[in-house]
């Protein structure tokens, strides 16, 4: 840690507040590291000599050269001939990677929903030209990340390199010395500009381990070009290798060690498998390879479900053991081992919940962070998604649920080509509603509606990086459109007060107490407090749910939040009920997506609230509620002054629409308080506002009437 006289006060405090949540253990090994780290800031990294590199004083790389062109001892992905398969069976993404490709030989860039960068001559790897921040020439350790002065996440985007497969696969495509010409420069200028533990681009080792995959499957895709000469070979070998030092070294352990370590690892684990030459290889290979076993069955939960809660990483994390166990099947004469299992298993399991998620035509629920990470970007797509993410995992598991889910896109057809695999969807599988209850998330399907609870946890390890404060919320779609649904992550870095405001409670399909966040912030990838969810019963043939959270046990006047939703699959009408343990001020938030309008006329009354949501002008939602206190509806538009940083949608990071919030207000009043919500697909006209009757053993009885007719919701005493 730098010098404590040298922090700002909020520095400070995010200090204090990240100590708290380390144990002993992680206190203890981060000290020991104090050493080293102030030694790099002053030095930066060494590069490894050749006699270490490779176990020999004078390599003859040509020879060298020569194997890695042969694929001597090590798997190939982007070949020539895979490529003429590619190409003939996808002509529409070829089309379109070409020109990603082009856009690449003009240097020009985009990430996330940033508008495009150009760099009109050399590439400045340093320098950001949309926010004109040229990131410092120092030790990656001495750099401030977290400064304020531009946005980290797109100066390493660039950096990652995952455009030198595009133009690796361009060369292959159609034989044109450009592509391959200018990627071999645009690296040979990167490591130039990039010595190993120098500058932005180093400044963690997940960065480097996400750059190594990108490098190296692009360094075999152009194998075989003129301009990769011994040299360059050579150049870029060194650069690699300092790079699985890296990775290893500095790799993060304890409660830092969530997809950014998976990262570390298979970077690893790809220099080693890609370059067995080094003279490292094998114990890199085997001791990343047991970890990632490890990470795998951490990570990825024994119900498929990502442990960060978030559905981003969880396709991330799942791709980078992806990577590993398809170079692994793809070396020549490869002897599967027990890690080759278990990394498989992870992504099959992952695949199989994220199956039952997006069912055949569902949207994907973007629960928790999301910012766009790629293991391997072959596509040109800009972001990834969790269908082509499917047909990826069926290529490696051939999982129907996979196969009938997932979309083909460019990597998934480089894999299963080099594989062999039947890219044919099974027919057979149907989506229904399922239970994971390692991870916390009910499907409640029917018909044309899918029905999502989350009774999880915040998120992974102490700090729950990547998690938000959405505990019990819910998500309703219906014929393949969000109407109530999670608005996405917004902002990292480029605007903090967006990334408050997309993790809180209040964004979220739940209740807020008092306005306050279910578990607390203590910066913007650290909780310090985290709500704990207990399921009480999870009824999938019913399509009911009851689970408590409690996250406001903390506050003067502790209350626990029960919610049961009873969404019957013979009825287009759900039922939230909403049970607060004590008197408080709270309300309800639904959160519309933004293509939903919400009719002007407000039908407010102190028993309950109606609410009519359009797509186009026909009514598709309809939301009642009512209440044992006196309540009031509320509505947020984005686009509104005052809305402040509530009411927007964000499809990508970096960006936000205007949407509407709609809920109910609660006045406190003696003894619990009860609020029943129906979301009525459809806006059917002869839904009425529930009715609630309370019993003096603490039963909550709720008569609703639903599309089939009248019903009974009984919530039992606490």
């Amino acid at each position: 840690m730098p010098g404590l006289r040298s922090l700002a006060p909020a520095k400070l405090t995010w200090y204090a507040r990240r100590l708290q949540s380390m144990g002993p253990r992680e206190v203890a090994d981060r000290a020991l590291t104090v050493g080293a780290t102030a030694a790099r800031r002053v030095t930066g990294d060494r590069e490894p000599d050749d006699a270490t590199l490779l176990g020999r004083a004078d390599p003859d790389w040509a020879a060298l050269l020569g194997d890695f062109r042969a694929d001597t001892g090590r798997p190939v992905l982007l070949d020539r001939d895979t490529a003429a398969t590619v190409a003939a069976a996808h002509p529409g993404a070829v089309k379109e990677l070409l020109a990603a490709a082009d856009r690449v030989l003009e240097h020009r860039f985009t990430f996330f929903a940033h508008p495009e960068a150009h760099y009109p001559g050399p590439i400045d790897w340093s320098y950001d030209p949309l926010s004109g921040v040229h990131w410092p020439d120092l030790p990656s350790h001495a750099i401030n990340h977290r400064a304020g002065h531009g946005d980290p996440k797109w100066i390493w985007e660039l950096n990652r390199l995952q455009h030198l497969p595009w133009l690796a696969q361009a060369w292959l495509l159609t034989g044109d010395e450009r592509y391959g010409t200018e990627a071999l420069d645009q690296l040979d200028a990167w490591i130039t500009a990039n010595p190993p533990g120098r500058g932005i681009a180093w400044r963690g080792a997940f960065e480097v381990g996400v750059r190594a995959i990108s490098v190296l499957v692009a360094l075999q895709g152009l194998a075989d070009h003129p301009a990769l000469t011994p040299e360059r070979y050579a150049r870029a070998v060194r650069m690699l290798a300092a790079g699985a030092r890296r990775c290893w070294r500095d790799r993060s352990k304890h409660s830092s060690a969530n997809n950014h370590l998976v990262g570390e690892l298979a970077g690893l684990a790809t220099v080693a498998i890609l370059l067995p030459e080094l003279a490292a290889s094998a114990r890199w290979e085997r001791d990343a390879v047991a970890a990632l076993a490890v990470e795998a069955d951490r990570q990825i939960l024994p119900d498929g479900v990502g442990a960060e809660q978030a559905v981003g990483y969880q396709v991330f994390t799942a791709e980078l053991l992806a990577v590993v166990a398809l170079l692994r099947r793809l070396r020549p004469a490869h002897v599967p081992a027990p890690p080759d299992g278990t990394l498989l298993a992870a992504l099959g399991r992952s695949a199989a919940h994220l199956a039952d998620l997006v069912g055949t035509d569902d949207p994907t629920p973007r629960t928790g962070d999301d910012d766009e990470g790629f293991a391997l970007r072959l596509d040109p797509a800009p972001t990834r998604e969790v269908r082509p993410h499917l047909a990826l995992a069926a290529a490696l598991t051939g999982l129907p649920a996979a196969r009938r889910a997932g979309t083909t896109d460019l990597t998934s057809a480089w894999i299963a080509t080099r594989l062999g695999a039947d890219s044919r969807a099974d027919l057979a599988w149907e989506p229904g509603s399922a239970y994971a209850p390692d991870g916390g998330l009910v499907i409640l399907r029917t018909g044309r509606r899918r029905v999502t609870v989350d009774v999880g946890p915040l998120g992974y390890l102490a700090i729950a990086a990547h998690g938000h404060a959405d505990a019990l919320a819910v998500g309703l779609a219906v014929d393949g459109h969000d109407l109530v649904g999670d608005p996405g992550t917004g902002s990292y870095f480029a605007h903090p007060q967006w990334r408050t405001a997309h993790r809180s409670t209040r964004a979220h399909a739940t209740v807020a107490v008092d306005d306050a966040d279910q578990s607390v912030m203590g910066g913007p990838f650290l909780w310090t407090e985290h709500a704990t969810v207990r399921v009480h019963g999870v009824d999938l043939p019913a399509g009911r749910v009851d689970a408590e959270h409690d996250g406001y046990r903390r506050l003067p006047s502790p209350v626990t939040h029960r919610r049961v939703v009873d969404a019957p699959p013979d009825d287009d009408v759900v039922l939230v009920v909403d049970v607060l343990s004590e008197a408080c001020p709270a309300r309800t938030t639904w959160p519309l997506h933004p293509d939903l309008t919400v009719d002007e006329r407000a039908d407010d009354t102190t028993d309950g609230t109606t609410v009519v949501a359009r797509r186009g002008g026909d009514a598709v939602l309809r939301i009642l509620t009512a209440a044992t206190a006196p309540l009031t509806g509320w509505r947020l538009y984005g686009g509104d002054e005052g809305a402040g940083e509530l009411g927007w949608w964000s499809d990508r990071l970096e960006a936000r629409r205007p949407c509407w919030f709609v809920g109910a207000q609660v006045a406190p009043v003696a003894g619990p308080v009860v609020v029943a919500t129906l979301l009525a697909a459809g806006a059917a006209e002869h839904v009425d506002a529930p009715a609630i009757e309370t019993g003096a053993d603490g039963t909550v009885r709720v008569r609703w009437r639903g599309t089939s007719g009248p019903r009974e919701t009984v919530v039992g005493a606490p």
